[in-house]
């Protein structure tokens, strides 16, 4: 070895090892709320919503991801229910959790809120529960409203049944209109604009007293303030209502100022 490249290699230095130093443990992330979300496979917004909403300080939520089909027939939201348990035991086993969401309207209301309630309690036994229509419903409570313009991205026949639910829970469905994207890859990239311009016309059908949303996929809970001013009268999704909803099961009454009208209230 040259006496220049000798040089160039520094002393070896001696590690100092300083044991185990003091630490504390403290509240973590969800110091103050920990939600656990059962997402579809195919679901491409739902979380990006939840992180524009849910910006609290000591809230966090955490998910897992359900298999589902691409194409939304009755068949294969029904298949739905046996998968809902082992994705909730996926979701930070042996850390409690405050609340549990099941990110899917339209197979919450083909199995229907109890049947997906009882799947979740079978990995999380007397967790409090909620889904896009049970969000839902309890946002047009807070809100004061029956009158709803509802839209989705959904077959007819799946609106028809969707109808049928919120009517059986004492709503008026004013307007009902679908954009028939049947692919949940497809309904996911349904721009903002097309879905803005369909709630403005619906809330000039009278009878419409507040706009849903329906589809974890389509894209509009950042915008609803905005809309909401545009158009006069409260909008909610099924991201929105959930978040919402989530927040409040949990005991989060922080207001969200961006949640446009919904996230100034209470849970009723």
């Amino acid at each position: 070895m040259s006496a220049g490249l000798a040089a160039s290699i520094p002393a070896a230095v001696k590690t100092l090892d300083l044991g185990v130093l003091p630490s504390e443990i403290d509240g973590g992330l969800a110091s103050r709320a920990a939600i656990g979300l059962a997402i579809l496979a195919t679901d491409q917004t739902l979380e990006h919503e939840f992180r524009a909403l849910v910006r609290i300080p000591g809230v966090a939520f955490y998910e897992a991801r359900l298999f589902n089909d691409n194409d939304i027939t009755p068949d294969t939201l029904r298949a739905m229910g046996p998968r809902i348990a082992p994705t909730v035991d996926l979701i930070l086993p042996s850390i409690p959790l405050d609340v549990v969401g099941f990110g899917c309207t339209s197979a919450t209301m083909t199995l229907g809120e109890e049947a997906v309630f009882a799947e979740i309690r079978k990995a999380r036994p007397g967790v409090a529960c909620t889904t896009p229509v049970t969000g839902a419903l309890a946002a047009f409570k807070a809100l004061g409203v029956k009158g709803i313009g509802l839209l989705t991205p959904y077959a007819p026949e799946i609106n028809q049944g969707l109808v049928r639910y919120f009517t059986g829970r004492g709503l008026d469905i004013a307007a009902v209109a679908t954009f028939d994207r049947r692919d949940d890859r497809e309904a996911a990239r349904i721009s903002l604009a097309s879905i803005e311009a369909a709630a403005e016309t619906m809330a000039a059908v009278p009878g419409v007293e507040a706009i849903f949303i329906s589809c974890t996929s389509l894209r509009v809970a950042e915008a609803v303030a905005d809309l909401e001013r545009r158009i006069g009268i409260p909008v909610t999704s099924s991201n929105h209502a959930m978040a919402w909803h989530c927040l409040r099961l949990a005991g989060i009454d922080d207001v969200v100022p961006a949640g446009g009208r919904l996230f100034a209230l209470p849970a009723s």
